[in-house]
């Protein structure tokens, strides 16, 4: 697979969001989530046969999870923003993964 610029993108936004979610620590329910991030990242882009075949399957695996982080960020999440706090890391996250998103949607295959 060569990578073009939407790839890097998603690279540095899926990175972005799981170090901040595993920054989180000791909190196991973020640091899970960063985890995640993680693993969907390598399953998108490491050149594993059975990923490979399933790619757009892993596609949709990592958008819904991308998308379930956020909307659950809004239904349990704090809100408050206080810079230089954990509430603040949830903004930031969440911008994060709007790019995730943003990138992820230029690169969706159109089969």
């Amino acid at each position: 697979m060569k990578l073009s610029l939407k790839h890097y993108g998603m690279i540095i936004a899926a990175l972005a969001t799981a170090f901040l979610h595993i920054s989180l620590y000791p909190d196991i329910m973020f640091t899970l989530n960063g985890l995640g991030y993680l693993g969907l990242l390598g399953a998108y882009f490491l050149p594993i046969p059975l990923f490979q075949q399933s790619h757009k399957l892993v596609w949709w695996g990592m958008f819904g999870y991308t998308a379930l982080t956020i909307v659950l960020w809004f239904i349990m999440g704090d809100k408050t923003f206080v810079a230089g706090t954990d509430s603040a890391t949830g903004y930031y996250a969440k911008a994060a993964e709007v790019f995730l998103m943003g990138f992820m949607w230029a690169d969706k295959s159109k089969s």
